[in-house]
Order: structure tokens, then sequence, then C-alpha cells
């Protein structure tokens, strides 16, 4: 693919993406995007051959990119469509690049609550509204108004949250199209009191979670009435590793890379995790991890 006079962001190609992702694991991207601001984004999408796969990558947590790596372009968020502002007063708009945590702390600055959730969460708004991310009893879709949409032919359309199938950890639309932005709707409150709430979940997370090591945060989804961790934990996989991935030993649903996981062993680990549960309780777990690209 030559990079066009008309693009202003950076053509990468063959780019290694373990250093994008939180895992630190991934094969190259053939190739990447970093956009300058949307605009710029827009224009790149519209000039695409037709049919070229697309994949959208923000601070690389919630993935896990096989060895192989991916056929196809990556659109890098990380850094870019970052605009967030105010647009009346109890309405955020936040491009899909800005980190949750960052959002968190903008409404709460504004003292609009409702968004403290989102600080526990840490990906950026974008892979938020894909998977209707959630953090403390809080989920992401559960605060929007509105959607700004872009499609594989660059062109840009603005939906209602009623036009998706929203449910725990899934959300199902338009087939073909990405997220730009979202419209928050918030409550007023008290600014103080929405700074100490983030506060003390962050306190909570740190205390709970293996935060200072590498993970994607989250691998599998809670079945219903019940927890993923507890069932891991159960079956006694706290420390159970294959080649560099292990069972964090602080909270079960997390898989930590020791310095020298691949992806493989990674996959391989959350297969070994859903066999033992399947045969001791007879639950079938469900990844919350999105996994693309090829093995190797």
């Amino acid at each position: 693919m030559m990079a066009s006079a008309v693009w202003k962001g950076t053509l990468l190609n063959d780019e290694p993406l373990a250093k994008y992702t939180s895992w630190r694991v991934g094969g190259p991207a053939q190739h990447m995007y970093i956009p300058e601001n949307k605009a710029d984004l827009i224009d790149f999408i519209s000039g695409l051959p037709e049919g070229e796969p697309l994949y959208w990558l923000g601070l690389g947590s919630n993935l896990l990119v096989r060895d192989g790596g991916i056929k196809g372009t990556v659109i890098n968020t990380r850094n870019r469509l970052k605009e967030m502002r105010l647009v009346d007063s109890e309405r955020v708009y936040v491009e899909a690049g800005v980190p949750c945590a960052h959002v968190a702390r903008f409404c709460a600055d504004l003292g609009l609550t409702g968004a403290e959730f989102l600080a526990g969460i840490p990906g950026t708004m974008g892979g938020a509204l894909k998977m209707n991310a959630g953090a403390f009893g809080g989920e992401t879709w559960r605060i929007v108004d509105r959607v700004e949409m872009v499609n594989a032919r660059g062109q840009v359309v603005e939906r209602d949250q009623a036009e998706f199938e929203v449910a725990y950890r899934s959300v199902k639309g338009l087939d073909g199209e990405w997220f730009l932005s979202a419209q928050l709707k918030l409550v007023k409150g008290n600014s103080e009191a929405s700074q100490q709430h983030i506060k003390a979940l962050l306190e909570k997370r740190n205390a709970t979670q293996p935060t200072n090591k590498p993970t994607c945060g989250s691998v599998f989804k809670n079945p219903p009435g019940d927890f993923a961790a507890r069932l891991i934990e159960a079956c006694g996989l706290k420390g159970f590793a294959v080649g560099g991935a292990v069972v964090s030993e602080k909270h079960a649903n997390f898989i930590e890379n020791q310095g020298n996981a691949s992806s493989a062993d990674i996959e391989a680990l959350i297969e070994h995790i859903q066999t033992q549960v399947q045969s001791k309780f007879g639950i079938s777990l469900q990844t919350e991890v999105c996994r693309v690209g090829d093995k190797a």
C-alpha cells in the first residue's frame, strides 16, 4: 500500500504489534495507520481498496493478537482521536481514542456523575463502545446517547443508542461500521464526590487486580449468577502456567505475561482454563478478550 499525499498521518508496513498491546504479544500488522485526527482518518479509510480488512487498536487491552500477525490494515488511535468536550449541561462528546480513565476524570471535574466506573477500564472509548465494557457494576452503553460511525467507504453517520442490540459485554449493530465518537448522557452531581468515588474505585482495583503486570484485563465473561474468577480459582488454577503465560495469583480472571509468553501460550492457557471449568462445573466460560490475526 502506497502512502497518499492527501494523508497526514503515518503509514507503517510489517509493524510488530507486541509493543502496542497490553499483553506485550502479537505478530506484525501488514499495514498500520496512525491518523493525524478524525478528518484524516476518514480520508484514509475512503481511499482504501475495496474489501481491505480493517482492525482498530487503542490501548491494546482486551486484545490477543496471534503470533502470525494481522493481514490488512490496523488503525492505531492511541494518542489520536482524543477530542473531548462538553456538548450541553449534561452531555459530553468523546472521540474513540480517548482512554476511558480520562473520560471518568473529565466528567467528574465537570460535576457530571455516571461515568466514574470508566476509571476501572484499561482501554479507550472506542473499545468500550465495541464491547460494552464495564467495571464496578457500571456499563458503557448505559450512558451512551448517540454515536458517530464510519463505514468502509469513509462515509460518516450518526446513530442512536436504540439502533444497537446491547447486552453484557456485547454490542450488535451494523456490520462494516466502526465507532468514531460518542455522546454520553450524564447527570449533574457533585464534582468532589465523583472524584472521591473514582479514587475509591481505583484503590479497590489496585488491591484486587494485577495492574502492574502485562495483562489484557479480564479474560473471561462472568457466567450468569457467578464469577469467572471464582470458578477458575476453585479449579486450583491460580499460578498455573503454559510457557510464559500464567494465571494471576492476585485475580484468577487475569492471565499475566511473565516476560517471555507467546500468543500461542496465552491461547493454550485460555483453552486449558475453559476445559477445566467445563469438566468440574459444567459451565462453558466465554472469553471477553478479542482474538485476532493468524496463528504462527
